[in-house]
């Protein structure tokens, strides 16, 4: 091979591994690109957290997602989804198709299957083959059609299984708006533990700053002995309220985790949302709202649609069937003969052992079960409205003494320290007083978040939580 010819094919390998690696390159930044969409997607469609702490809103989010109730009763929705197709497909066209064998010497079956297959002979009428025949082989193939023209229960079924449907869709919002309504629960009670380790550092350092000036003045021949015993004590009872509020506070953050689908707790942050109870205090209870309520009103309706399933199996079912058939003697779905089928099908049961009137009795009553259940619910919702309506009156009190209280203490606290300083008063002054303002700022924490609850309660009674919190 001359240098030129070398060239040219060493021109061609080179060109060739330059069209490899270009297509590499490019399938390699396809799937690249793919996998930073789907990435990107995933971001933007799960609710994210700074620092590792999630807002009621985002927590709310994540339970949606990840909740097991949530996720169980959405399959069970999907699942009674399925019972309206079931229940249609009653009413759609019915195919089979049926491969039969058979192999006998009875006489009528070995004449109707000679029939059949269509080779029935003068030979098989002679008065020995009529009575005595050899036996025959008959594999015999065929397909059906079967059509309902009309079938009162199979149409009263299927309006029940879209009516069970919506009420199962109902249950699913409710069970949202309760998950709603604990995620908030639990969120709030992480956000008061956290208030109350706060406290509780703040109680340690108060304490520990208590017994700086009992040893101070003790060293100084002004104090005794006893306030720097006293005020250590102080300090050791400080120190195991915040051991108790951290545990508390782990724990808090576990039982949001459970809500959320993590074992491993959430934290949160600490925002205070001024929520509005609207106008539902302002105006008579409704129970409009209320995705139970609906569902249960259409349990009512299917009651009644029980009745009329009842009173349909006094009406007669009505429809077509058409039936191709081919018969042979050797062959799987051999065609030696062949025939087809056309009827109506009538069937009115005139007398089932009184079934029926039993069974329409019996709806009568489920229907009378179902109307009472429904007062009763409506009646116990509007109930709870009012009781919550009362119960955000008095957190809301009780809120506002707190922070009087607190701000009380906390002067009381100023004024004692400073007579303290001044040998105006014990130490047993100082540390009453200490276990006041620690008591009074627990209770504003507390009622602060209580009052908070309060209010999403309420909406909860009302049916309107979600639009409430801003997740719906």
């Amino acid at each position: 091979m001359n240098r030129d010819n070398f060239s040219v094919s060493s021109t061609k390998i080179l060109r060739r591994k330059e069209t490899s690696l270009f297509h590499f390159l490019r399938s390699f930044c396809i799937v690249m690109a793919w996998a930073v969409i789907l990435w990107m997607s995933c971001l933007v469609g799960a609710p994210r957290a700074e620092d590792g702490k999630l807002t009621l809103k985002e927590a709310i989010q994540v339970a949606f997602q990840r909740n097991h109730q949530i996720r169980a009763m959405k399959n069970s929705v999907l699942a009674q989804k399925q019972e309206i197709g079931i229940a249609r497909s009653i009413l759609l066209p019915q195919i089979s198709v049926e491969e039969r064998f058979t192999r006998t010497n009875n006489p009528p079956g070995v004449f109707m299957s000679k029939l059949n297959q269509e080779r029935f002979g003068q030979a098989d009428f002679a008065i020995d083959s009529l009575n005595q025949p050899g036996p025959v082989s008959d594999m015999q193939t065929t397909a059906t059609v079967e059509q309902a023209i009309f079938s009162g229960k199979a149409l009263v079924g299927w309006h029940m299984a879209k009516k069970d449907f919506a009420a199962k869709e109902h249950d699913y919002a409710r069970l949202r708006e309760e998950t709603a309504l604990y995620v908030t629960r639990a969120h709030l009670q992480v956000a008061t533990a956290k208030e109350y380790a706060s406290v509780a550092r703040s109680g340690l350092s108060d304490a520990a700053e208590h017994l700086r000036i009992a040893e101070a003045r003790e060293r100084n021949g002004i104090g005794l002995y006893a306030d720097v015993l006293r005020a250590k004590t102080a300090l050791t009872a400080a120190e195991q309220k915040m051991i108790t509020a951290e545990k508390n506070l782990t724990l808090a953050k576990k039982a949001l985790g459970m809500l959320l689908g993590n074992d491993d707790g959430y934290d949160v942050v600490d925002q205070r949302v001024d929520f509005s109870p609207g106008d539902i205090q302002r105006s008579a209870p409704s129970t409009t709202s209320r995705k139970d309520i609906k569902a249960m009103e259409l349990r009512y309706e299917n009651a009644g649609n029980n009745v009329r399933l009842a009173q349909s199996r006094y009406l007669p079912n009505l429809g077509l069937r058409a039936t191709y058939q081919l018969n042979d003697h050797n062959n799987i779905f051999g065609n030696e003969g062949e025939s087809w089928w056309l009827m109506g099908l009538l069937r009115w049961d005139l007398f089932d052992g009184a079934g029926r009137e039993y069974e329409y009795s019996r709806a009568r009553y489920k229907e009378n079960e179902a109307r009472e259940q429904l007062a009763g619910l409506k009646s116990l919702a509007s109930f709870k409205i009012t009781e919550a309506s009362l119960a955000l009156d008095e957190t809301r009190k009780i809120r506002d003494l707190a922070r009087s209280t607190l701000a009380t203490a906390e002067e009381g606290k100023k004024l004692v320290e400073s007579r303290y300083r001044n040998s105006l008063s014990p130490l047993v002054d100082l540390l009453d007083v200490q276990t006041s303002v620690d008591g009074a700022r627990v209770a504003a924490v507390a009622t602060e978040n209580e009052y908070q609850f309060a209010i999403i309660r309420l909406h909860y009674e009302a049916g309107t939580i979600l639009q409430a919190l801003g997740v719906e």
